[in-house]
């Protein structure tokens, strides 16, 4: 094939695959572009969709195209293969690979013996190359469109679960509302009996069961427990996994269908039963869609405890609260789902960074008080969940709150709730943070700007493990593990009588200090090749990557907001590129530069022979600060590393006049 021809078969190769919305119309157009040149009946394309599964394109010569899934055949029984075109007498394959990963396979066959030469085959590895962009992008824009199908299920899963106390009465709408995150014949649930030696089917879709013995209580024998009790799991095929006799071979059976989704349903410290995804085709399911069954299935066990805590309050006033409380941790769930447009994960890989998290793994498994100290930035909260999940109170919630975002009284009111009336406003009663962490972790982000009279009753709740709600005598269990963070040096707050030392020591027992980012060099290349991941995959174009220029760029920076702002910067470094590299000019960051000396004395200069006065000392650097800062009082206050509080008391303190100050 003359070279002008090979070029211009390439050119018009990569132009329809930029232009073409989807998959199906890239193989039908290319097909229609090779066919002068490649003496092909068929043109193959073949995508790794899933772990464990693919799609076929087979494009006719006469431009038909026809597209089937089929599932990869396991080691540990059959599965479907992709039809063979069984008349072809001459093929040419090669791989769609790009970078170092696979995404699929193209290949031609003809029914005619040496129907393809060399020529044929460089243009066609050529074409492959152009494929493996169309072949990338497709796998992300499936991944995206189940991603954001499950999160708007989950959604509307608390939505749906909320028109009814009892699950049961709206449970064929929950198998609908779900349906679009991972499709299914039916749904059940079952639920244990508190002995363990029986269980029953609780709640059941898309089957119509008339049988009342169908819904009674099965005894299990000790071989069924085993397997009824063992983690979520999947049964490709119930003809070939699961023995006729046994209890599960005899429902499924009886239910006919043909493969199987399981994920346990805990309720509190205890398994409430287990929620069945089932399916009358063999395959339907794969071990990627675990996940999502589990998030669904802690949205219902949620909602049953709800339903057994509200079943108990028309008994039992004290339950009431218990339901109030429940409601909170309701609302907690929906607040988290619907900040979840990111992944918080632990990355680095320099020696600083793996001591944190050495630190934390240690502490995790203890219910230890825990302190983390660094600058803004630095992940705490990010350490703070790695702590929690890796706990033995990671099945529990996750309760933070920033203390110094609230008012001191809203702060109390926050943390410890209050009763109906307990001040102006409070025309209900109202669980705190405290309780809707109860079995979990209370995050104090923050908590070296709490005030004082809720510094003594923190210190009361980590000494006694007690606490009363505002307005009310009686005293609650704090059953609580706390986690606390500051920017701030603690100690000279101490000296200052702005934190109590008695906290102090509470809180710090053990201690972790986050590194700043320019401390950790090492891991700023994987820290934003992370964010990059993440969020190329919430925008329409994402970024091929990083330049060396701008990575040195990102090397030479200080980052004083550390990794939020290497985040932030990231994010909107990929908006810029629009889909190209990263380069420096994208980058909202500039070169470093040598800070300007000061007159202030070194350390280790001597002191004056008299002595000094820090008061005037202290009086002088307030005066400097507010004339700094125009008399701007938030400004002059954070020059000085002071909230606006502390300048207020010090400017009474030495009776600076509004002139002066």
């Amino acid at each position: 094939m003359p070279q002008g021809d090979f070029l211009s078969v390439l050119l018009a190769s990569a132009r329809l695959i930029a232009e073409a919305p989807t998959l199906s119309d890239v193989m039908s157009r290319l097909a229609a572009v090779l066919r002068d040149e490649i003496p092909f009946e068929r043109l193959h394309v073949l995508r790794l969709d899933r772990a464990e599964s693919i799609v076929l394109y087979v494009v006719r010569a006469s431009g038909e195209i026809e597209v089937t899934g089929h599932r990869i055949a396991r080691a540990d029984g059959p599965a479907a293969q992709p039809p063979i075109d069984e008349n072809a007498r001459s093929r040419m394959i090669c791989t769609v690979r790009h970078g170092g990963r696979v995404h699929g396979a193209l290949w031609c066959t003809s029914s005619e013996p040496d129907a393809f030469g060399d020529a044929h085959q460089v243009l066609i590895e050529g074409v492959a190359d152009l494929l493996a962009l169309a072949l990338q992008h497709e796998a992300l824009r499936t991944t995206e469109s189940l991603r954001r199908e499950r999160l708007e299920s989950l959604e509307r899963l608390l939505h749906t679960m909320a028109e009814s106390l009892d699950i049961r009465h709206v449970f064929a709408e929950v198998s609908d509302v779900i349906r679009g995150g991972l499709p299914h014949d039916m749904l059940a649930v079952t639920s244990w009996a508190e002995d363990g030696r029986s269980f029953r089917v609780y709640a059941l879709s898309g089957a119509q069961m008339d049988d009342p013995g169908f819904w009674e209580p099965i005894a299990l024998t000790d071989e069924d427990r085993a397997l009824l009790h063992r983690d979520s799991y999947v049964v490709h095929d119930i003809d070939a996994e699961i023995p006729p006799g046994s209890v599960r071979g005899a429902i499924f059976r009886r239910l006919a269908v043909r493969s199987v989704l399981r994920v346990p349903m805990p309720l509190g410290n205890a398994v409430f039963g287990s929620l069945f995804f089932m399916s009358r085709q063999a395959e339907q399911f794969s071990d990627e869609d675990l996940g999502f069954a589990r998030s669904v299935a802690d949205h219902l066990a949620l909602a049953l405890s709800h339903q057994r805590l509200a079943e108990a309050a028309r008994r039992d006033a004290a339950a009431r609260e218990t339901a109030a409380r429940l409601e909170a941790q309701v609302a907690t769930l929906t607040r988290e789902l619907e900040s979840r447009t990111g992944r918080r994960r632990v990355v680095g890989q320099s020696r600083l960074w793996k001591d944190v998290l050495a630190h934390a793994a240690r502490v995790a498994q203890t219910e230890t008080t825990v302190l983390l100290t660094g600058e803004s930035g630095t992940g705490k909260e990010v350490i703070a969940r790695f702590i929690h999940h890796g706990s033995r109170r990671g099945h529990g919630p996750f309760v933070a709150i920033n203390c110094a975002a609230l008012p001191d009284q809203l702060l109390e009111s926050e943390l410890f709730g209050h009763e109906r009336g307990a001040f102006t406003g409070a025309v209900a009663a109202k669980p705190g943070r405290m309780e809707q962490a109860g079995g979990g972790v209370l995050f104090l982000d923050e908590v070296g700007e709490m005030a004082p009279t809720v510094q003594a009753k923190l210190l009361r709740v980590l000494e006694e493990r007690e606490f009363q709600r505002l307005g009310s005598t009686r005293v609650l269990h704090a059953d609580i593990r706390v986690i606390a963070a500051t920017n701030r040096d603690l100690h000279a707050a101490m000296r200052r009588g702005e934190f109590r030392e008695d906290l102090y020591y509470r809180l710090g027992v053990f201690e972790i200090a986050l590194p700043p980012l320019r401390d950790r060099l090492d891991d700023i290349p994987a820290l934003a090749d992370s964010f990059l991941e993440e969020i190329g995959e919430t925008v329409g174009r994402p970024a091929a990557g990083i330049a060396r220029e701008a990575r040195d760029h990102l090397l030479a920076y200080s980052w004083p907001g550390n990794v939020r702002e290497l985040r932030n910067a990231i994010e909107r470094a990929v908006i810029l590129a629009d889909g190209g590299y990263i380069r420096s000019e994208h980058l909202p960051v500039t070169t470093p530069r040598t800070p300007p000396a000061t007159s202030v004395e070194s350390p280790q200069s001597p002191l004056p022979a008299g002595g000094v006065n820090l008061e005037a000392i202290e009086r002088s650097l307030v005066v400097k600060a507010l004339t700094a800062a125009r008399h701007n009082k938030t400004r002059a206050a954070k020059l000085l590393g002071l909230t606006r509080a502390q300048l207020y008391s010090r400017i009474e303190k030495y009776g600076l006049a509004e002139t002066e100050s």
